[in-house]
């Protein structure tokens, strides 16, 4: 597996678009799927935090949390796009990080993102919230033409 920073070293022609699809609305959007105690997948919607370096998310207390706590096998998947059915996901295992430096990026980042909205939040909103980095297995890029393309252009990717 590797971080962000790598795989946009490796694949930029991948990561670029990516964060792209991403951050279509401004801010940063997936849809996170998780391994519930069962076995069976849980998904939610999540504000992703894109860094030159790193792929993340604050997460609140939460199912979501515990199943990454737990068993860190996730998949993020791009919102759905207004005029195509372009799309990224990727698959991977997740980290918990405690380093206050890295958690000051991610948040200093998330405020700063253009398409956040809602009232002014300082460092003080996240203090229950846990950060999350997403580390890379495999990667999908989807490419259409517009919504019904008949021929979609599937690129994937897999570490080492």
């Amino acid at each position: 597996m590797v971080t962000w920073g790598e795989f946009r070293a490796a694949r930029p022609d991948l990561a670029e678009p990516g964060r792209s699809l991403f951050c279509q609305f401004d801010v940063g959007l997936a849809f996170l799927a998780t391994v519930r105690p069962d076995g069976g997948p849980r998904l939610h919607p999540i504000c992703v935090i894109v860094t030159d370096e790193a792929l993340s998310g604050l997460i609140i207390p939460s199912l979501k949390l515990n199943d990454l706590r737990r068993d860190g096998r996730y998949t993020l998947h791009s919102y759905p796009c207004p005029d195509n059915e372009d799309a990224f996901y990727l698959t991977g295992r997740t980290v918990v990080h405690t380093d206050p430096v890295l958690r000051t990026l991610a948040i200093t980042t998330f405020l700063d993102q253009p398409g956040r909205e809602g009232p002014p939040l300082d460092e003080s909103h996240f203090a229950d919230q846990t950060l999350v980095e997403f580390l890379i297995e495999t990667c999908l890029l989807t490419r259409t033409t517009g919504h019904g393309e008949p021929n979609p252009q599937h690129t994937v990717w897999k570490a080492g």
